[in-house]
Formats: C-alpha cells, structure tokens, sequence
C-alpha cells in the first residue's frame, strides 16, 4: 500500500512542475483478510506458541512400574485395568497428582506385546492413573531408565521364581527404548533386545513341537522374523543387525540330520557364508565354530556314505575353519571351542554319531 500511495504522487521525468495538472490521491481500501486465512494464522500462532511444551513434547510415554487405571482421579473409583510395565501411553490431560491417559491393552493370550510400526494390537482404554513412574519423550535420561528397568525385568525373568511376566515386560520396555527414543545411542541395542526375547521364546516353542524333528527346514513351523527385519532395516549398518541376520539362520536349519551329508553340508554353508559378509559381527566367531563342527560331523557321515575323498575334503576344511577361528577371534569362548575340535579332529577322534575308539 505504501508503494501504490507513493506512485500516485510521482511526477513523470518529461514533467514540468508548472504544467502538472491538479491530482486527488485516491488511498485504496483496505480488504478484510479471508476467514480461512485468519483462522491458518492463528493455527500457525497456536503451533508456535506451544512448539515447546512440555505437554506436547510428553504426549506418549510408557511405565516402568505396573499401575491401577482408575475411571476418576481418586483411589476409591472404580478399576478400570492393570497396567503392565512398558504399556504404551497417550497423555490425555493433567491433573495435581494424576494423568488422564490412553493405555493400550494386550489381550491375555498371546501377548501382543512386541508391534513393529504401529500399535495395532489389543485394546485402548481411558482412565487415570497416579503420576509416579511414568517415563515420557521429555523425561531427563528417560531412555536410560527404561533401559535399566527392562534388564533387571530380563534379570527377574532368568530367575527360578521371578516375577511372573517379567520377560514380557522386559520386551516392551526395550521396544519402547526406541519406540519413544528413537535417536537415542540405546534405540538400535534396545530394539534389537526386544526382538531377542521374543526369538528366544518362540524358538523354544517351536522346537517343543514334533515338527521340529523334521529333515527339512520348511517342514518345520519358523520363527517369526518381522522382529528382526525390522532391526535389520532401522539399523543396517550396526552390529545389532548383523546379530538379528545371524539369529535368522535358525529358520533354515534341519530339524534331525537323520545321518545325511545333506542337512551339515548346507549348514556349514551358510554359516561360513555369514563370516564372509560379516566377519565383524559379534556372531562371526560363533559362525565359524558352527561351521566348523559341522565340517568334523561330515567326515564321520562320509565314511557311511562310502565317500572317501569328501571324507578327507571334510576333515581339512574342518582344520582350516578351526584354525580361522582361533587365529582371528582369539579372546572368544568360541576360539577354546575350536581348539578342542581342531585337537579332536586332528586325533581321528569321531565328533559325530555314537562310534567309540
């Protein structure tokens, strides 16, 4: 508006002044903005403003303790659920010593407790629940105190009479180590510890099956690998993938090798395939254990099978492998455990099958 006023005072350069014919400037109207305009500027105001509130900044968080939810903040209301340790949580609103919040719930069998890009799973419920032990995105060190809580739930689930559910709680309280601290330096180990857990749990159940006995690997129930994909793809250059990759293998093992060259020929490939694309991995050196034993077994195999020369092929690829290892993972119980094989192997000594000398 400035400018449009200034240009209707100018005089034109050819102009004299005493020709200038008497002018009336004309000031333009000003319009009211849109409505929609006004109310995106004061959504932008509003965005701005609280661009660094805590409630904002707070909004999901998870326990690191088991809590009542309440339908009022008051003790003596009704209960509406238990929450677990490292149950996702939505803050709702605040009040002087209680949180109105949103807890998603798993259904009792199975427990839904590990979700991968959104939690999709079980039942959300609002309540309140007592503002004490509640970690969120703003919490100082929040990612190391849902780091420490979920190793000593880990610890109490290796003990004989642990907490009941504590290897489910250990689970999601590192899931949410990510989950809610995504950049922090634990959000790869804390994700990848999650998955971890879960491996172990269902590898146990699927080997109690008698499927499990089964030659063939895709005659066999598998582990689920979402888990560890997803460790794989948020972290692929970290030892946390490389040792999600290794626990993968499981999946394409023999059930029983029923004495087939079969079944520890293609083991043996496999693991010394995964040294070769990680000989860094905190894996490796068990790999090349795995492969190596598997190459020992095979000399006794092909003496059943009458194969000779595999046999000899056999023992020499087993002394090489043993000699990797204990050359380049020196400090690891896995380089003890070649050595054994490396003298048995070298002894004539059979590691596979029930021959006595």
């Amino acid at each position: 508006m400035v400018l449009l006023s200034l240009a209707a005072n100018s005089t034109h350069p050819n102009q004299h002044a005493t020709l200038e014919p008497e002018t009336t400037t004309v000031k333009p109207t000003a319009r009211p903005l849109p409505l929609f305009v006004l109310n995106l500027f004061v959504f932008t105001l509003i965005v701005v403003a609280l661009g660094n509130s805590p409630l904002l900044a707070a909004d999901r968080g998870t326990l690191v303790r088991e809590a009542i939810l309440y339908l009022s903040p008051d003790t003596t209301s009704n209960k509406l659920a238990q929450i677990e340790r490292g149950r996702e949580l939505i803050l709702l609103d605040r009040s002087p010593k209680w949180l109105h919040v949103e807890a998603l719930l798993g259904s009792p069998t199975p427990d839904p407790a590990f979700v991968f890009e959104d939690e999709d799973r079980g039942k959300t419920v609002s309540g309140w629940v007592l503002d004490t032990g509640v970690v969120w995105a703003s919490t100082p060190n929040g990612d190391r105190i849902l780091f420490g809580a979920a190793v000593d739930s880990e610890e109490e689930a290796s003990r004989r009479h642990g907490r009941r559910g504590a290897a489910q709680d250990a689970l999601r309280l590192y899931h949410r180590v990510y989950d809610i601290f995504p950049n922090s330096p634990l959000a790869g180990e804390g994700l990848y510890r999650a998955a971890d857990i879960q491996w172990q749990v269902e590898k146990a159940d699927t080997q109690s099956r008698p499927s499990a006995r089964e030659k063939e690997a895709y005659l066999r129930e598998g582990i689920e690998e979402q888990s560890m994909k997803q460790v794989m793809k948020k972290f692929p250059d970290s030892k946390w993938a490389q040792l999600a990759a290794f626990h993968l293998i499981d999946n394409k093992l023999c059930g029983d090798w029923q004495a087939s060259s079969k079944c520890p020929e293609k083991e043996a490939d496999i693991y010394e395939k995964y040294v070769k694309e990680y000989p860094q991995s905190p894996a490796a050196a068990e790999a090349l254990y795995n492969a190596a034993s598997r190459r020992a077994a095979l000399i006794e195999i092909y003496k059943t099978e009458e194969q000779p020369k595999k046999t000899e092929l056999s023992k020499n690829q087993a002394i090489a492998l043993a000699q990797q290892l204990i050359s380049q993972y020196p400090q690891s119980d896995w380089a003890s455990r070649g050595q054994t094989l490396l003298f048995l192997v070298q002894q004539g000594v059979p590691t596979y099958g029930n021959a006595i000398q």
